[in-house]
């Protein structure tokens, strides 16, 4: 039976337009030296005056010529580069891609970053006094840990021939950008290549390719009297990369003089494992250390109709909220983070800061984004990245982590550069607080916290007595989710309970080290702190060679219905892969639920129902055969009884939602969907179990630009999915004998206007003609 388990949800103060001020505190600076600011940045200490305060803005000419307008500290038009100068900003980061065109010479987008646009940027930074970095991809367009794509005019090349391109090509780059006056102070071989580069995962002919790009560095260093240094980038320090490819590196005498990852605080651990991993990199392996891209939201809204990477509160970092402080907390904490080091840590670089919207109409977006490039992807994309730009090529994914509004006014926490050299003087404000989230199962015994914890703009955090409103203790034999209001001293806080049916797996979301319940077939399926629905940990496999793996887990249930299902997601898998779930009974299958994987966060929820008539033991699994290079994970593996063998008429529907994909299927009055998310629901299966009369249940729902779609019944998809589209209202009604025993009733929450009154049988609930989003539902089997 699992335990009460408390996510702490912080609830930035800046939504609710709430602000409880205390008395003023000055930092740990001498107030001297401090400087009065409406944030609070606690001052760095033993900062050089060369540590790199660094900022990417390789997407700003696509902007500037989108139309996108900067502005200085005095509300006045200025030359960005003027403003990141004057906020203490003494490096540019610029990507350089190879050939980021069609034939026709149509841009990939992103900022169609090619050797010109470098050029340009670096022109620029240097009219202000700041280095460049230059942050070769070696590819036509994006190259993370998920994709490395050969350039196109290198695609049938051999190793040496890769190697000796990115050589001839890094060097005449650096000679052109020399040439025009640019002070380059640091070169990039490759951009996060912690899995390949050039199409090459080998590490042995990586380093090659690393080697390459090194000894053109070196070479200019000695014709031109440079002191350019070079870079290695990787990512995922959680992971222990940073390490293991020092080791890499140096076991295969790759001369280089950085080792740099990507520290993202949504996904990369901690800042003490950060500052641990680099200072074992700096301790053993004798190399200088930075961080060559973060970022944080200061909001969770959207400028410019394209989704946005962060958007919800559960993917924020607990004691940093989406605030303009929080922000700015979390790029000081970064910055002192690598300091921590020593001398050999020697910056951080902030990744996109002026990446904003082009405007606030998305047709009219798209348009722009097609034509200047200044989208994430434009659709010319596709042909040379279809299986991501291809399919999700858009605008801005990372507006709201701006140093900049919306409108181009730079934002106090852009001044974070320059404040942690003196630290601030502010007001002392309560800016987030804890809202409690606890899961239980049916019939277990809800315990509420006593406190709360309570976080300062000043960093600072305490624990406050709560006192709860009174709630019915009938709401833990009812699956369901329930809110339960409280007060902190002035503070109102409310926790959610979720009520889960009985859930007969053991250690479902891999949570616990303790990994024998599973049987796991191959090394390569392990559990790993990698990307999971829940909690940090989930189910992980990859193999650079062929995959051929199960996991699955054991156990006996009593006589009733069930359902199995999970959450999925991964990529790189062929068209001849086979990945599927499954639930046998010995030699027999009970069922099989095909499983395609379509990328990265793309998450699919299969789900298996099936029936025991005794007691009988049953195994629970996925299968999957694919391609080397092939990877993914799977998380929240659920087995739940959904009804007892001689259950009666009953309902089961899940919503597809925004960001979150399909749902697990929930039954009569639970919701489906969200509240107070201000997430869309964007799709609907509903199904009936146990249905031995003549008839169906059907179901229509009204999509935004679509309008109504036709009846579907029986568990058919209603409404869109990955068509960014929201549902607005819905229709639900029975068919022949069924609807002369049972009527349904449903209800919706509806954006802006909450739960509306409960209808019946094809009464439409929700709205038509008013742009408001349909959020979650509930629906119920009424017997006549």
């Amino acid at each position: 039976m699992w335990k009460n388990k408390w996510k702490k949800k912080l609830l930035s103060i800046a939504l609710l337009g709430i602000f409880i001020s205390q008395l003023p505190i000055s930092v740990q600076a001498e107030e001297s030296t401090a400087i009065e600011s409406d944030i609070y940045v606690q001052k760095v200490e033993n900062l050089s005056d060369d540590f790199i305060m660094g900022v990417d803005v390789s997407s700003v000419i696509s902007l500037e010529q989108s139309g996108v307008k900067f502005y200085g500290w005095d509300g006045q038009e200025q030359d960005i580069f003027a403003t990141l100068k004057e906020s203490g900003v003494n490096y540019i980061r610029v990507r350089v891609w190879n050939d980021p065109y069609n034939a026709d010479g149509n841009g990939y987008g992103g900022g169609n970053n090619d050797l010109a646009k470098a050029v340009e940027i670096g022109k620029r930074a240097a009219a202000q006094g700041m280095k460049l970095l230059v942050d070769f991809h070696y590819s036509d367009f994006w190259a993370d840990p998920a994709k490395q794509k050969t350039p196109k005019a290198w695609d049938d090349l051999n190793l040496e021939e890769k190697a000796e391109q990115v050589y001839q090509y890094t060097k005449e780059s650096l000679q052109t950008l020399l040439k025009e006056g640019i002070a380059v102070g640091m070169v990039q071989i490759g951009n996060e290549t912690t899995n390949e580069i050039c199409d090459v995962s080998n590490h042995e002919d990586m380093c090659k390719i690393f080697q390459a790009g090194c000894r053109a560095i070196k070479e200019i260093n000695a014709e031109q009297s440079q002191t350019i240094l070079s870079a290695i980038h990787v990512t995922n320090p959680e992971k222990g990369t940073a390490t293991s490819w020092a080791k890499i590196l140096e076991d295969y005498h790759v001369d280089y003089d950085v080792l740099a990852t990507s520290y993202y605080p949504y996904w990369h651990g901690t800042l003490e494992n950060l500052t641990n991993e680099l200072q074992l990199v700096a301790n053993t392996y004798h190399k200088k250390v930075m961080v060559a891209e973060t970022s944080y939201a200061y909001t969770l809204e959207d400028g410019d109709g394209h989704p946005n990477t962060i958007s919800t509160e559960e993917s924020l970092v607990n004691g940093y909220p989406a605030t303009i402080q929080g922000q700015a907390s979390s790029v000081r904490d970064v910055i002192h983070a690598v300091s921590e080091v020593g001398e050999a840590g020697i910056g951080v670089f902030y990744w996109e800061p002026a990446w904003l919207p082009v405007g606030t109409e998305l047709e009219t977006n798209r348009a722009i984004w097609e034509q200047y490039g200044s989208g994430w992807a434009s659709s010319y994309a596709g042909e040379y990245d279809p299986e991501d730009a291809g399919q999700w090529y858009g605008g801005s994914a990372v507006d709201n982590q701006a140093l900049f509004d919306f409108t181009g006014h730079p934002l106090s926490s852009l001044n974070v550069f320059r404040y942690v050299k003196t630290g601030t003087v502010t007001e002392r404000k309560i800016q987030s607080w804890e809202n409690p989230e606890i899961t239980i199962e049916v019939g277990e015994v809800l315990t509420m916290p006593q406190t709360i914890e309570v976080c300062y703009n000043t960093g600072e955090k305490e624990q406050k007595s709560v006192v709860w409103e009174e709630y019915s203790m009938d709401m833990i034999h009812t699956p369901g989710i329930y809110k339960i209001a409280g007060k902190a001293d002035e503070i109102h806080v409310e926790a959610t309970v979720t009520v889960k049916a009985k859930n007969y797996l053991k250690n479902p979301s891999f949570e616990e080290e303790d990994m024998s319940h599973y049987l796991l077939s191959q090394p390569y399926l392990t559990r790993q702190w990698e990307t999971a629905t829940t909690g940090n940990y989930a189910l992980h496999f990859y193999n650079d060679e062929a995959i051929s793996c199960m996991a699955e887990q054991k156990i006996v249930l009593e006589p009733g219905h069930y359902t199995f299902s999970l959450n999925m997601q991964g990529g790189d898998t062929g068209a001849d892969s086979e990945i599927f779930a499954y639930v046998m009974q010995g030699e027999n299958q009970l069922g099989k639920q095909e499983i395609q994987l379509t990328g990265w966060k793309q998450w699919v929820n299969p789900s298996i129902s099936f029936s025991l008539e005794r007691e009988t033991e049953v195994t629970v699994g996925i299968s999957v055969k694919a391609n080397a290079g092939a990877w993914g994970t799977s998380d929240d593996w659920t087995l739940i009884k959904t009804a007892d063998i001689q259950a009666p008429l009953q309902l089961s529907y899940s919503a597809h939602v925004q960001n979150l994909g399909w749902q697990p299927a929930v039954s009569d009055l639970m919701l489906a969907g969200t509240t107070g998310k201000c997430l869309r629901m964007e799709a609907i299966k509903i199904h009936l179990e146990n249905n031995e009369l003549a008839g169906k249940i059907e179901y229509a729902t009204h999509v935004q630009n679509l309008g109504w779609q036709p009846y579907v019944a029986d568990g058919a998809v209603s409404g869109t999915t990955g068509k960014c589209l929201r549902a607005e209202a819905i229709k639900i009604r029975l068919t022949g004998e069924l609807a002369q025993n049972y009527s349904v009733a449903y209800r919706t929450h509806i954006q802006n206007l909450g739960w509306q009154p409960y209808v019946t049988d094809g009464e439409v609930s929700g709205t038509t003609g008013k742009s408001l989003r349909l959020e979650g539902i509930e629906i119920r089997l009424i017997k006549k």
